[in-house]
C-alpha cells in the first residue's frame, strides 16, 4: 500500500529507506520536491504534500534534525498513516537515541543497523488496527443524550438560567416593573432580578436597594436607546497621537500649480502643451536620479537599534527591581526575572502557544492575510517543537527569531531574477523580451509600466509599449502621454533619430491578444529590445475578462508575466492571486499552463510599516516581488529588500 518510507537528516543524509513491492520509480524526485517546495521555503504548516500522483506525509524531529517521510498513491485513502509515522518516529528515536546524541547522523550512517523488522511490524499493526475499526454503528435512542433529558428541561423559560434556578417561577415585582422591550429583560437578568438581594454590587451601587438598582439600570438603558451616549470619560485619559502630516511634494522645478496647467493654451490640447513643457517644468532629466544598472533596494527607516536599547533598559530595570525585592526579602522579583526562561528543555507546542497567538495577531495587524498568518505560526511551531533550547533563552525571543528567519526565507527569490541580463540574452537571439502586466482595476499598472520603461531606457534599451487595454476610456491616451514624457527625458536626436520609447496601439474595442501579437511582430522587425504589454484591469471574478487574459498569455507566450498588486490590501491579495492563477490555469490552451512569474508591489510609500501584503502575495504564489513602486516620479522604482521588510513587519 505504501510506495516508500524514508528517514533522512535535514542536511540531506538518507539514514534508512523502504520501497514498496512493485514500485520501480525512485523516491528521490518526490522527496527533493518536498524539500524544495516545503522545508526550504518554510511552508511546513501542514504535514502533507502532493507531487504528481503521490501524496506525501512528513514529520519533523527538531531535536535530532531528522525528517520522516511516507509516500503513497493519492487516490488511496489511508487513515492510519498519521499514527503510523508518529509510531515510527518514536521507535526510531528510542532505539538510536544514544547513537544520534553521541555520533550524529553522519556517523550513524556509517554504522550498520537494522530497522527493517521493526518497521514491518509497526506497519502490520497499523494496517490491522485500521481494518479492525470497521464502520461505526449509530447509537440507539436510549444511548443518546437526548433520551436523558426530561420534557421540563427542554422548555425554554423567559429569563434564562436564573428563571430555571427558581423553578421557572417569575417574580411579581419583575412582572410589574419590567419594560415591554425584550432587551430590557436581559438588563433585568444582569441586575440579578428585582426581588434578589444585592450580593456584591459594583460600579458605585453599594448600599442601594434592589428597586434603586433596577431604576438605575433602566435609566442607563433608556439613555443609550435615546442616543444619550456613554457617560463622560475621565479627563486623565491620554490624548490620541496626532496623525502624521503628509509632506509637500517637491517637484524640483520651482513652479506653482498654475504654471503646470497647460489645458488652455490656444485650445490646442496635448501636443503643444507637451512641446511647451519640454523647456519648462517637465524637462526633469536634470532632476531625476540616474537609474543605470540594477535597481536600488527599498529602504525602511526602522528604529530597531532604539528598540533593542529600550529592551536592554527594560531588562536592566527588571533585574535591578528583582535585586531590590530580594534585598527586602520578597521572591516576586526573582520569579519575574526568571519568567519565560526555557531552562534546557525541549520546547512543546503548549509552551509556544501564547507567544504564537500574539505573533499571529501582530502579523494580522501589519496587513498579513489571516490564513497566511495562521499557517506561518503553525510552520514555526512545527519547526521549533522538540528542539532543546539554552538555559537563558526565553520562549518569546526564540519564537520571534524563528519567525523572522521564516519570513526572510519566504521573501527571498527562489530563482534568479535579472531582467537586464535576460534582455541582453534575448537581444543576442534577435528577438524582443516580452513582459505582460496584469492585475485588478486601479492598482497602477500603466504608471509602473512607465517607471519600468524609464529604467530600461536608462540602461540603453529601446522599448515598445503595446496598448492592449482596449476597454478603459483614456487608457491609450495615458500611455501616449507617458511615451512623450519619456522621450522628452531622452530626446530622439541624442539616440540617432529614433525614439527610445514607442507606442503601438489600435484604438479601443479590439482583441487584446491580436494587438499584442502584432506588437511583438512589429518589435521583432524594428529591432526593439523590450515589449511591455499593458492589459486591462479586471476583477478576479470576471470570467470573460479572465478568459481573454489567459488567451493573450497562451497565444503570445511572454517571457515574464507580472501581477501588479497594491501594498494596501490584506486578505484581498490572497483572493486575487489565487483566482488569477486559477483562471490562467483553467483557460490555458497548453498542458503546462503559464501562471504568474513575478509581482510588482505598488503604493509601497503609503503604508508605513504595514508591509504584510508582500508576505501574503509571495507566500501564495511562491514567486518573487520583482519591482516595488515607492512614489510618483519615474525613478521611484526599487527592488525588494527582504530584511528591511521583515524588520518593518516585526516592529512593535
Amino acid at each position: 500500500m505504501l510506495d516508500f518510507f524514508a528517514i533522512f537528516s535535514k542536511g540531506g543524509i538518507v539514514l534508512w529507506c523502504f520501497q514498496g513491492a512493485g514500485v520501480t520509480e525512485s523516491f528521490t524526485g518526490p522527496v527533493n520536491a518536498l524539500i524544495r517546495s516545503v522545508i526550504l521555503q518554510e511552508r511546513s504548516g501542514t504535514n502533507s504534500f502532493t507531487h504528481n500522483a503521490l501524496s506525501l506525509k512528513y514529520k519533523l524531529d527538531n531535536e535530532f534534525e531528522l525528517v520522516f517521510v511516507v509516500g503513497f498513491q493519492k487516490i488511496l485513502t489511508l487513515t492510519y498513516v498519521d499514527k503510523f509515522i508518529d509510531d515510527v518516529q518514536l521507535h526510531f528515536r528510542d532505539r538510536y537515541k544514544n547513537e544520534l546524541e553521541q555520533k550524529g547522523a553522519l556517523k550513524l550512517l556509517n554504522s550498520s543497523f537494522d530497522f527493517e523488522d521493526e518497521f514491518h511490524q509497526l506497519l502490520h499493526e497499523a494496517e490491522e488496527s485500521s481494518r479492525a475499526r470497521g464502520p461505526v454503528s449509530m447509537k440507539t435512542f436510549q444511548e443518546s443524550q437526548k433520551s436523558q433529558k426530561t420534557v421540563k428541561s427542554m422548555i425554554e423559560t423567559k429569563g434564562g438560567d436564573k428563571a430555571r434556578e427558581h423553578g421557572g417561577k417569575k417574580s411579581k415585582n419583575a412582572k410589574k416593573e419590567a419594560p415591554p422591550a425584550e432587551i430590557m429583560a436581559g438588563e433585568v437578568a444582569k441586575a440579578g432580578g428585582p426581588g434578589a438581594a444585592p450580593k456584591g454590587v459594583e460600579d458605585g451601587s453599594q448600599g442601594l436597594t434592589a428597586e434603586e438598582i433596577m431604576q438605575k439600570k433602566r435609566e442607563e438603558f433608556f439613555r443609550k436607546r435615546m442616543g444619550g451616549g456613554a457617560p463622560e470619560k475621565s479627563s486623565k485619559s491620554p490624548k490620541p497621537p496626532k496623525p502624521r502630516e503628509k509632506k509637500k511634494q517637491d517637484w524640483g522645478c520651482n513652479s506653482s500649480a498654475q504654471k503646470l496647467d497647460y489645458s488652455d493654451i490656444n485650445g490646442t490640447g496635448t501636443h503643444e502643451a507637451v512641446d511647451t513643457a519640454k523647456d519648462g517644468c517637465f524637462d526633469m532629466a536634470g532632476q531625476l536620479d540616474s537609474m543605470k544598472g540594477d535597481l536600488r533596494s527599498v529602504d525602511y527607516d526602522s528604529n530597531d537599534e532604539g528598540n533593542e536599547e529600550m529592551e536592554e533598559e527594560e531588562k536592566v530595570a527588571v533585574t535591578s527591581t528583582s535585586k531590590e525585592s530580594s534585598k527586602r526579602g520578597g521572591l516576586g522579583g526573582m520569579f519575574g526575572m526568571l519568567k519565560g526562561l526555557v531552562g534546557s528543555k525541549s520546547l512543546s507546542k503548549e509552551d509556544m502557544l501564547p507567544v504564537l497567538d500574539k505573533m499571529k495577531d501582530h502579523l494580522i495587524a501589519k496587513n498579513v492575510a489571516a490564513d497566511i498568518a495562521s499557517q506561518l505560526c503553525e510552520s514555526v511551531a512545527k519547526k521549533l517543537e522538540g528542539r532543546v533550547m539554552g538555559t537563558f533563552t526565553t520562549v518569546a525571543s526564540t519564537v520571534k527569531l524563528a519567525l523572522q528567519d521564516s519570513l526572510v526565507q519566504i521573501l527571498q527569490p527562489k530563482r534568479r531574477v535579472d531582467i537586464l541580463r535576460d534582455v541582453l540574452e534575448a537581444r543576442s537571439q534577435r528577438r524582443p523580451f516580452v513582459i505582460t502586466f496584469c492585475g485588478v482595476n486601479g492598482v497602477g499598472k500603466s504608471t509602473n509600466l512607465a517607471k519600468i520603461s524609464f529604467w530600461l531606457i536608462e540602461n540603453g534599451f529601446s522599448v515598445l509599449i503595446a496598448a492592449c487595454d482596449t476597454f478603459r476610456a483614456g487608457a491609450v491616451e495615458q500611455l501616449r502621454t507617458h511615451q512623450r514624457r519619456l522621450n522628452s527625458l531622452h530626446p530622439p536626436e541624442k539616440q540617432g533619430g529614433s525614439p527610445f520609447v514607442q507606442l503601438y496601439e489600435k484604438g479601443y474595442g479590439k482583441d487584446a491578444a491580436g494587438i499584442a501579437m502584432e506588437a511583438i511582430a512589429y518589435a521583432r522587425n524594428q529591432s526593439f529590445d523590450v515589449v511591455l504589454v499593458d492589459t486591462a484591469g479586471r476583477m478576479q471574478d470576471n470570467a470573460p475578462l479572465m478568459t481573454a487574459l489567459a488567451k493573450l498569455i497562451a497565444v503570445n507566450m511572454p517571457d515574464l508575466v507580472l501581477f501588479v498588486g497594491e501594498a494596501l490590501v490584506g486578505n484581498e491579495a490572497v483572493d486575487q492571486l489565487v483566482k488569477f492563477n486559477q483562471a490562467l490555469a483553467d483557460h490555458s490552451m497548453s498542458d503546462k499552463p503559464r501562471l504568474i512569474d513575478g509581482i510588482v508591489l505598488t503604493k509601497f510609500d503609503t503604508i508605513d510599516d504595514k508591509v504584510g501584503a508582500a508576505i501574503s502575495m509571495t507566500y501564495i504564489t511562491g514567486q518573487p516581488i520583482v519591482f516595488v513602486g515607492t512614489g510618483q516620479t519615474y525613478n521611484d522604482l526599487r527592488s525588494l529588500n527582504a530584511r528591511a521588510v521583515v524588520s518593518a513587519l516585526m516592529k512593535a
